[in-house]
């Protein structure tokens, strides 16, 4: 009796096991193909190394890669290689200065600036900054402005009972409700 419930669990946990992979593989794909779609001029192995680190990390967080890619279409269009004129680089345009301190907490060799400029690791460190903020702030709209302005100048406007502006807010939201539509859930 032990080994045939042992057998019937080890079965569930192989099929279910199987549909994560499954589904995995589909959004991969579909989030690679929408990264294709915004004329993004990348080779396919890196396009499919973008997707994954972005549905992975978003999972590891327990973020919605949807909104990741939102960010990402709204901080760079998906250039890797463009620097803001703050110094932010990057796919999802992280500042160095943060990146540094962030970097060893995800297990990442800092080598300066240009590390951003490297897919996976400004994914990685994006990902888990902007987890962070949501922990932070408990709430999409205002971790997304702390995301933008850093949650120190957030932090100071709200106290001064002030809004902060909702240009970058509504930009996100925006590609995040297509993103919705058109790619699959997380």
């Amino acid at each position: 009796m032990v080994m045939l419930c042992f057998t019937c669990a080890h079965y569930t946990y192989t099929k279910v096991f199987s549909s994560d992979k499954v589904k995995r593989e589909r959004a991969v794909s579909q989030i690679t193909q929408y990264i294709k779609d915004e004329n993004v001029r990348l080779e396919e192995d890196e396009l499919t190394t973008i997707a994954q680190i972005v549905y992975e990390e978003s999972r590891l967080y327990g973020l919605d890669y949807r909104l990741v890619l939102a960010m990402m279409k709204v901080e760079s269009n998906f250039r890797n290689h463009i620097v803001s004129p703050r110094g932010a680089r990057g796919l999802l345009q992280i500042k160095p200065s943060l990146a540094k301190f962030i970097a060893k907490d995800v297990g990442i060799k800092w080598g300066g600036a240009k590390t951003l400029d490297e897919p996976d690791t400004n994914i990685k460190i994006g990902v888990h900054f902007f987890s962070k903020l949501m922990e932070d702030f408990d709430n999409i709209n205002m971790a997304l402005h702390a995301y933008n302005m850093g949650p120190t100048r957030l932090k100071e406007i709200l106290s001064e009972k002030n809004k902060p502006k909702n240009t970058f807010l509504n930009l996100v939201l925006k590609e995040y409700n297509k993103n919705i539509l058109i790619l699959p859930a997380p």
